[in-house]
């Protein structure tokens, strides 16, 4: 699983300890759960999505099919939507290593109105920092969400949307040979780093390679070593910046030398290994929207397992590791202040005795059972929250669908790209059920 599946799957274990939760995962998985019933559907198809949410008193999810957004804000089904990843500022990171077309600015407009019916039609949200809190307020009020019946009710708005960071499981990984002696080229007695996640077009794992190669010079004992390179969801496409990496890596000379890539994806269960044998985690990024407003999930692993991190500044979650003193921050871009922390980290073995212990001590903080209390509460609401701004937001995404209908099937195959039913749903009066 990837953020969001370990996100939502965690999100199903906490509520059915108070609920009966069905959990509905979008491919065939071996996970079981006797808590829970887990089931596979299309979370893509809106008809198929419409007919699975009937009948639930409470929905949660990150965002659904727009006309299943639209059919539940008419029902008596309650909604809370996990704005967690704010999608538009990862398109804006996304494309921004990618060729800009006319096709991808449409459908970037897409996703945009897509979150504004997200954010019309939700009962009640989460995010995941005070920081994104902040932003997302911004948004519902502009929305006409935030009014004086809201504000005398909910001065704080915390029962509109309120914080619910990623977690930490309560139980420690558990040792095993994942590295060291098993992946030709590092051995034993090296000192590993870990790139403890995927490498997505708004990540920067050319500075920390670079920053590598001048520290591998006279540290011939260090290993850099990059977790996944491809996402485990299928319909994710390869990332420009991943063959990037791949390609300075052998400009270089380090390919399977010192730094060494997996191109595949570490299951979910098996992650703990790696991180306990590694000696330090390495996460950096560029200086803009996505990294101000992003929650570096992975880093929170690095917790779980008492890894010291370095990492750029300025996201909200590596700025909280390195001020609890569980690791080091650099400027963007900066290969030298990449050589000169990893070297000092490296080169005391007290400092990152002292930066474990401080992971430690952070690490129960992030715990999934108690980040999880706000939306427990929020759960257990009964009122709904609904807003005037519903349809608008429904007519303005229906209208940009049949202009990307237009330009890729002509005349003949819009409607059809639009969908019938998705027409009738919007034209049609009363709740669906």
């Amino acid at each position: 699983m990837a953020g969001p599946g370990i996100r939502a799957y965690r999100f199903a274990v906490e509520l059915a300890r108070k609920f009966e939760v069905t959990l509905v995962v979008p491919f065939e998985t071996d996970l079981s759960d006797g808590a829970i019933r887990i089931v596979q559907d299309n979370p893509w198809d809106p008809t198929r999505m419409t007919q699975r949410v009937r009948g639930y008193d409470l929905v949660v999810a990150q965002r659904l099919p727009v006309p299943t957004m639209h059919a539940l804000a008419r029902s008596d089904t309650r909604t809370i939507y996990d704005l967690y990843a704010p999608l538009p500022l990862e398109q804006l990171a996304l494309d921004a290593r990618e060729p800009v077309t006319g096709f991808r600015t449409l459908t970037a407009r897409l996703n945009n109105l897509t979150q504004k019916v997200t954010l019309a039609t939700g009962d009640a949200f989460v995010c995941a920092s005070e920081k994104q809190r902040d932003f997302w307020l911004g948004a519902l009020t502009t929305l006409g969400r935030v009014d004086h019946d809201l504000y005398g009710r909910d001065p704080a708005l915390r029962d509109l949307i309120d914080v619910v960071p990623f977690g930490l499981d309560p139980e420690p990984p558990r040792p095993g040979p994942a590295l060291r002696g098993v992946v030709s080229g590092i051995g034993e007695n090296d000192r590993i780093l870990l790139w403890p996640g995927g490498v997505w077009n708004w990540f920067d794992p050319l500075t920390v390679i670079r920053a590598v190669a001048e520290l591998s010079q006279r540290r011939g004992d260090l290993r850099l070593y990059f977790l996944g390179l491809r996402h485990p969801n299928p319909e994710v496409p390869e990332m420009a910046m991943a063959a990037q990496a791949m390609a300075l890596a052998e400009e270089l000379g380090l390919r399977d030398r010192v730094v060494f890539f997996n191109t595949g994806w570490v299951p979910y269960a098996e992650r703990g290994r790696y991180l306990l044998e590694a000696d330090l985690a390495v996460s950096a990024h560029f200086d803009d929207l996505e990294t101000r407003f992003s929650f570096r999930t992975r880093l929170l692993d690095c917790l779980w397992a008492e890894l010291p991190v370095v990492s750029t500044r300025g996201d909200t979650l590596g700025d909280l590791i390195i001020d609890a003193g569980a690791g080091r921050s650099v400027d963007f871009e900066d290969v030298e202040g990449w050589v000169r922390a990893l070297d000092e980290l490296l080169g005391s073995r007290e400092e990152l005795e002292r930066a474990r212990r401080a992971a430690a001590k952070l690490r129960v903080s992030f715990e999934w059972p108690g980040v999880l209390a706000p939306l427990l509460r929020l759960a257990r609401e009964s009122g709904r929250q609904r807003s005037a701004h519903t349809r608008a937001a429904f007519a303005d995404y229906l209208w940009l669908r049949l202009r990307i209908g237009l330009e890729l099937h002509g005349a003949a195959g819009a409607a059809q790209h639009l969908g019938s039913r998705t027409a009738a749903r919007f034209h049609s009066r009363g709740p669906v059920r």
